[in-house]
């Protein structure tokens, strides 16, 4: 990340662009303004930014899809704005790899904060990669999933060669969890009380779809998961080993 980052505030209302560009700019940040799907992604031809703020309820094209098709092409940060968005609607966006949502109209010292937080998980992992990620890593930092390594450090999760997979921040949260209790049944609830979830009716609903994510990342067979497994009537459990004990 540059010195000074780089934000894109979408948004169809031009009041509410501005008001929060000015707000950024005046606390350092570079920022490009957009109204919308087609703008956001002229936007990003001419370089990737370092994170985008987007408001989820657009009249040409609702922000959930714009998040669909940034992440399958970048790896750029999000943080949706949500206005009259419901609880699933939060769901879906942080399922789709949105990292944070703050709600309009949005209290700037509340969205800085976020942006500036999101910023440091997503920026945590460069350094490590560039030093050779888990090379340099101590064994304390690095937790066996399955096929892959997380780094707590870093907030990275690597295979054998070194190769980083993207993470949202919930998945990591909720890898980290794992990670402090092995071997221990974790109810939906005690996940979310032990990853500060900031909204427990959106990631309650959403921590059965995330471990599904998850699954398909480190698990052999997704279908039949050995490292992240199903307690019926209790939760999840994290097998290190990936046996039945």
């Amino acid at each position: 990340m540059t010195q000074n980052p780089h934000i894109i505030i979408d948004d169809d209302e031009a009041p509410a662009r501005e008001m929060v560009g000015d707000y950024l700019k005046m606390h350092g940040f570079n920022v490009t303004l957009c109204d919308g799907g087609k703008s956001l992604r002229g936007a990003i031809e001419s370089g990737v930014p370092d994170l985008v703020v987007l408001d989820l309820n657009m009249p040409e094209e609702d922000g959930l899809s714009i998040i669909r098709d940034l992440k399958s092409r970048t790896n750029v940060p999000v943080i949706m704005l949500t206005a009259t968005a419901s609880p699933i609607d939060r769901v879906v966006g942080l399922e789709l790899g949105a990292d944070d949502y703050v709600a309009k109209p949005c209290e700037l010292r509340e969205l800085m904060a976020r942006i500036r937080s999101v910023l440091r998980r997503s920026t945590a992992k460069a350094p490590a990669a560039a030093e050779g990620g888990d090379a340099r890593a101590t064994k304390e930092q690095l937790v066996r999933f399955g096929t892959k390594w997380l780094d707590l450090e870093a907030q990275a999760l690597r295979d054998d060669e070194g190769n980083e997979h993207p993470l949202t921040a919930s998945e990591f949260g909720l890898l980290k969890v794992f990670a402090a209790n092995p071997k221990r049944v974790l109810s939906r609830e005690r996940l979310l009380e032990l990853a500060n979830a900031r909204d427990a009716e959106a990631f309650d609903r959403a921590v059965d779809l995330r471990i599904m994510r998850i699954r398909r990342k480190i698990e052999i067979d997704p279908a039949k998961p050995a490292v992240i497994r199903t307690i019926r009537g209790g939760g999840y459990l994290f097998s290190p080993t990936g046996d039945k004990a």
